[in-house]
């Protein structure tokens, strides 16, 4: 059994809405009714979990009605390992993996998360996507996370852009945030993420790094550029909708 989570607690500020992110339109309809088609979609979970913050827990559940959900409530903005951290409570105990997504990636496909749920990870599998550069509508991406690998190819951690150095910044295999997680071992290592970052938060990609240090691979499943996109920010929206 799989448990997805979706990461939504986000405001609306950078995309100037007095929204929640989540809820700007993309072509009349809220960004997230897209991903969340693409979830029911895909049979994976029944009732997946969704997390809020206090503020938009209401209007953002009124707008996903006709979907079966659970809430999880973020009551401080500290980072999307924190997010995760405040849905664990939900995820029951017959669950084997934990799939998060995010509810600003309108164009996952539901054959993607159906595909991404069967990896069945040791500890964590992530979706990256490679870009040949980050000109046109690839300028979407330049600001994500960057996939970092040895010299035998094999991942060993995701650097968020403002902790990147102009060396890591160089690379074009990113990271949309998609990742898959045996629960067991989610469970027991999440408590080692620290905020020694820029942004002073807890990332969930630094789970990636725990894993590696215990010598657990780390699976990826490369996903398509387009599919992968997320939307931040008023022009990023507008590159969508003439990607829609």
């Amino acid at each position: 059994m799989t448990k997805i989570i979706i990461l939504a607690a986000g405001k609306g500020s950078r995309m100037g809405s007095e929204l929640p992110k989540v809820l700007v339109p993309l072509k009349g309809r809220p960004m997230i009714s897209y991903l969340m088609d693409s979830v029911v979609a895909s049979g994976v979970d029944s009732r997946p979990i969704v997390v809020v913050s206090p503020d938009n827990k209401d209007i953002i559940s009124e707008a996903l009605s006709g979907y079966s959900l659970d809430y999880a409530i973020q009551s401080e903005q500290l980072g999307t390992g924190h997010a995760v951290s405040c849905a664990l409570a939900l995820v029951p105990e017959e669950a084997k993996n934990i799939l998060v997504l995010y509810g600003d990636h309108p164009f996952l496909k539901s054959d993607s998360i159906k595909l991404f749920s069967s990896l069945n990870p040791a500890a964590i599998s992530i979706m990256p996507a490679e870009l040949s550069d980050f000109e046109d509508w690839r300028q979407n991406f330049f600001r994500w996370g960057r996939i970092v690998r040895g010299a035998d190819g094999n991942v060993e951690r995701i650097v968020e852009f403002k902790d990147a150095s102009d060396e890591e910044k160089m690379i074009t295999e990113v990271n949309p945030g998609f990742m898959c997680f045996n629960k067991d071992w989610l469970i027991k290592n999440i408590r080692e993420l620290r905020d020694n970052n820029n942004q002073k938060e807890y990332y969930l990609t630094d789970m990636v790094g725990i894993a590696f240090a215990s010598g657990l691979p780390v699976g990826t499943a490369i996903i398509e550029a387009h599919e992968a996109m997320g939307v931040n920010s008023p022009d990023e929206l507008n590159i969508a909708e003439g990607l829609l």
